[in-house]
């Protein structure tokens, strides 16, 4: 069944079943394994702050085992650390990393496309440097929080080119490290170069960046070898809402919105537009689309009971804003309500109240 063109039945179907693989796949033993592994060797934390774009995966172009790097979602990337929930999210998880002993690297990226713009960021308008200059005024913000000495936190800007999946690491002078110049034989300097990109970085921190790097190298040379088709056209038939998305990773194929901005509305209206066109422009089936809302929770008792409360009203929140302005498109609206375990990413679906 084609992800884009099945029934609408049968594509949330096809969504529930990703969900579960991707869970079974999170809680097997090799996996399990792999991130203490990993850990051990790698104690650096990485954040990533991201575009909802499908093709903005980093634990694999990275080739991190999941679960390692705590992704941050929302549409364009566009983020600013003073929204009062953003803050206080990134700011709990950064300080429990902190009081774990560790030190934390923050990525704030952005992509595009050499092959196309418009297979670039459509939230900035395919303006890459439009793009460049927001992630740099987020990195100001984390160096205000965190600190501008970078002792603990560290902020990098990341660029990610969709055509090759190749990472571009910003320095502290200017320079760009774009990875898809790299020769595999000159993987031996990474080292070298993310000390003079970084000289002020923590020596284990440098070890544990050179590590994502190479990794991406790797993957590289994979996409190089088998080739990949480039998806231009946007067919999205779902909005997200809240978190725990992380295994939606297939291109055009979700809008997720990340339950961060003081003005929700404007990006549900959005993505609703998005939806509404693309059903218009028979680029999906217009029988339907999917509300899907979703919030993580750490710990069972209170803290489940309140992300089930806060999903639900997430979902009737967006679905009220669809109704409002979107009225033809709410009547063929479908709706997920769920929570995720955040330890062992177990979604659980929550009756319609």
């Amino acid at each position: 069944m084609a992800v884009h063109h099945g029934p609408i039945e049968e594509r949330i179907n096809w969504l529930l079943d990703l969900a579960h693989r991707h869970t079974a796949e999170f809680r097997s033993p090799d996996a399990c394994l792999a991130r203490e592994h990993y850990q051990a060797r790698h104690p650096t934390a990485i954040v990533v702050l991201k575009c909802m774009d499908g093709r903005i995966d980093v634990p694999v172009v990275t080739q991190t085992p999941p679960g390692i790097i705590q992704p941050f979602r929302n549409l364009g990337g566009m983020f600013d650390l003073g929204w009062p929930y953003l803050g206080e999210v990134l700011a709990n998880h950064i300080h429990r990393q902190i009081a774990a002993g560790k030190r934390v690297l923050l990525l704030i990226t952005y992509h595009f496309s050499r092959g196309s713009e418009k297979r670039g960021c459509a939230g900035f308008g395919y303006n890459t440097q439009a793009a460049i200059d927001f992630t740099g005024r987020i990195k100001e913000q984390a160096e205000r929080i965190f600190g501008a000495s970078h002792a603990t936190v560290y902020p990098i800007i990341c660029g990610l080119e969709t055509d090759e999946d190749a990472l571009l690491i910003h320095g502290r002078d200017g320079r760009v490290l774009d990875l898809s110049r790299i020769d595999s034989g000159a993987a031996g300097h990474l080292r070298s170069r993310v000390e003079e990109l970084f000289p002020d970085m923590n020596g284990q921190m440098q070890k544990d960046l050179t590590r994502l790097l190479q990794g991406n190298l790797n993957w590289m040379a994979k996409v190089r070898q088998r080739g990949r088709t480039l998806e231009i056209e946007h067919r999205e038939w779902m909005i997200c809402l809240g978190r725990g998305f992380d295994f939606l990773h297939t291109p055009n194929l979700a809008l997720i919105i990340g339950p961060y901005s003081p003005d929700l509305a404007d990006p549900i209206r959005k993505a609703a537009g998005i939806i509404e066109n693309n059903m218009k422009a028979g680029r999906i089936p217009d029988d339907g689309f999917l509300l899907f809302a979703s919030v993580p929770y750490e710990d069972i008792g209170p803290d489940q009971a309140r992300a089930e409360l806060k999903s639900r009203f997430l979902a009737d929140f967006a679905s009220q804003v669809i109704r409002t302005h979107h009225p033809h498109l709410a009547e063929r609206m479908h709706r997920l309500t769920a929570v995720l375990s955040w330890r062992s990413r177990a979604l659980s679906l929550l009756p319609e109240a």
